[in-house]
């Protein structure tokens, strides 16, 4: 069984879209129709924008799903999925894959994501941390003993966590966990706590939009961050979507279930390779690839 995977941010690069945009007439229309969508020209950042550019969080989050839909949607009859999966935003570009939304629907509900998101981080000064080399059970542990909010917010492969929250109590359990023996505990780059409570008003904007969406059957299971197990009940995907943002993105377990429930191989759609190292983690001798034009 074949599952389709579908990064998150964090995959820009520039020049990401260019090969898709200029050797597929399919592609070619979706960029254009996207930028009548977003009403800015993404389409230009993507292919010639700096690294900054493509940081900025209302370019990067549709940028990443652009590339991952588009390049789908070019694969044609070659793509057959018995499931699929995304790691955090990459969710909607697998629903997108999987056609429970529409590329239409799917790339607005994406942009206001982005920008519920960054008006959230400018509301409360938070960041988030890589934590290596730790149980899982620890992290946690450290987390619910500091002061403020910090929780486990991506569980990304074993061994390898991030944790999301306030400045302050991000930065003590840190502290804390290089002395219980992480190998590493640093802070990202980020502007915000994602996949935390203080993401909560940006989830009250994104349910409002997709609560007004049409969700449709999918055509095979999703394995979506919260739930982690085989999901086809429009209404089920439609609250895990909007639990999604205050909640850790489960990848580890995702991925574990997916190959207990027979994926024999893993082909990541998009930007970078990141998810397929992560597979490899979870199982060394699994099977990936990257999908291509």
């Amino acid at each position: 069984m074949k599952a389709y995977i579908y990064p998150g941010q964090g995959a820009q690069f520039s020049g990401m879209g260019l090969d898709l945009y200029e050797n597929s007439k399919v592609a070619n229309e979706l960029f254009e129709n996207a930028n009548e969508i977003l009403g800015f020209e993404i389409t230009k950042i993507m292919f010639e924008g700096t690294a900054d550019e493509l940081k900025e969080t209302k370019v990067t989050q549709p940028a990443i799903f652009l590339h991952s839909t588009i390049l789908t949607k070019v694969l044609g009859a070659d793509f057959k999925p018995d499931m699929v999966a995304g790691h955090s935003l990459g969710e909607f570009s697998a629903l997108v894959a999987n056609q429970t939304l529409t590329f239409e629907d799917a790339l607005r509900l994406v942009s206001k994501r982005a920008l519920a998101m960054q008006k959230a981080c400018e509301m409360n000064p938070s960041t988030m941390a890589a934590v290596l080399g730790l149980d899982d059970a620890i992290v946690e542990d450290v987390c619910a003993s500091v002061d403020g909010v910090v929780v486990a917010a991506n569980y990304n492969c074993p061994g390898q966590l991030v944790i999301s929250g306030e400045n302050e109590a991000v930065e003590k359990a840190c502290e804390i966990m290089k002395e219980k023996g992480a190998r590493r505990a640093l802070l990202l780059p980020v502007g915000g706590a994602f996949h935390s409570p203080l993401m909560q008003p940006a989830r009250e904007e994104l349910a409002a939009a997709i609560e007004e969406t049409l969700f449709s059957n999918p055509i095979c299971p999703i394995y979506q961050n919260v739930s982690t197990t085989a999901v086809t009940s429009p209404e089920s995907i439609k609250n895990n979507l909007i639990a999604q943002l205050t909640a850790p993105v489960k990848w580890t377990q995702s991925v574990q279930n997916m190959i207990n429930d027979g994926a024999t191989s893993f082909v990541e759609v998009g930007p970078g390779k990141v998810l397929s190292g992560l597979v490899k983690k979870v199982d060394r001798a699994m099977e990936t690839s990257s999908a291509t034009l």
